[in-house]
């Protein structure tokens, strides 16, 4: 019998550790079961190896990962969202209840009061989830840390989580000028998988972190001569932009080094030639 190639990625097993559900599947010197914690850092690194310098993507805070194992400060972990493992810093997690809201704006500022004119403790980017405890004059408590801590959020910049939104491509047109980032998934700056995947996020879709990913799960093919339409996807291999409009390009990119739009003839003509060759496919996502 041949064992499935797996995906390094999304694959919780090393030579000396795996997790419990893969047993019999990959081998492992010890298998284990996990601790699921919560991201209590703005933007917390993902990484391939624990101190490496490499980003492979980024958890935001609220969301939750299972924890395989924990040393040296760093913790081996799985994300709940998109189930990407990597190495995180174990400073960055701690066990929480669960959201009620997550940011809609490209940044929130924490305070220690429920008021306008003060210093922000902090500053959450979009799709941050948080616990919203008490409402007071427009802001709302919520809970930053384990032991109980609050901070107060301004609620114009939450939505209820079971509220996604309507129109994700408008949700990455928000992004605009947004520095382009590898490894990236935050108003901070994201890559071109992550602007897809945020906004195909807060739209309440699923969504896999990569292009790779992206391309092989996502929507059905469309045809060679079938035009493209808004919310449409191209792929390229190592890229992905999203058609948002006729002949209008939406892509996080490298060229620009933001998220930007251009048209959509000439982005095909300048990547075919001379960054990531011939489109691969083209892709219509369910409304």
């Amino acid at each position: 019998m041949t064992t499935p190639t797996r995906d390094p990625r999304l694959t919780p097993a090393r030579d000396d550790l795996a997790a419990v559900h893969l047993r019999g599947e990959v081998e492992a010197a010890r298998f284990v079961s996990p601790e699921r914690k919560t991201i209590i850092s703005p933007v917390t690194p993902l990484r391939t190896k624990p101190g490496s310098d490499a980003i492979d993507t980024e958890l935001l805070f609220g969301e939750q990962v299972d924890v395989y194992d924990t040393s040296d400060g760093s913790a081996w972990v799985q994300s709940a969202r998109d189930g990407y493992v990597g190495y995180i810093s174990a400073q960055k997690l701690d066990e929480m209840p669960e959201p009620t809201h997550v940011v809609q704006t490209l940044g929130a500022g924490l305070s220690d009061t429920p008021t306008l004119k003060v210093q922000r403790t902090a500053r959450l980017p979009f799709g941050a989830q948080v616990t919203v405890t008490v409402e007071e004059d427009g802001y709302g408590s919520v809970q930053t840390r384990g032991d109980g801590t609050q901070r107060w959020i301004a609620m114009q910049c939450l939505r209820p989580l079971d509220n996604p939104e309507p129109d994700w491509v408008a949700i990455a047109e928000r992004f605009l000028g947004v520095p382009y980032y590898w490894g990236g998934r935050s108003s901070r700056g994201l890559d071109c998988s992550g602007l897809v995947q945020t906004a195909r996020h807060a739209a309440g879709q699923e969504c896999p972190r990569d292009s790779d990913m992206q391309q092989a799960a996502l929507g059905r093919t469309l045809d060679p001569n079938e035009p493209t339409e808004r919310g449409d996807l191209i792929f390229w291999k190592g890229h992905v932009g999203i058609v948002a409009g006729p002949n209008l390009l939406l892509h996080a990119n490298a060229h620009h080094m933001c998220v930007a739009t251009e048209a959509l003839d000439a982005a095909l003509d300048r990547i075919g030639r001379a960054e990531f060759g011939q489109v691969t496919r083209r892709a219509r996502l369910d409304a």
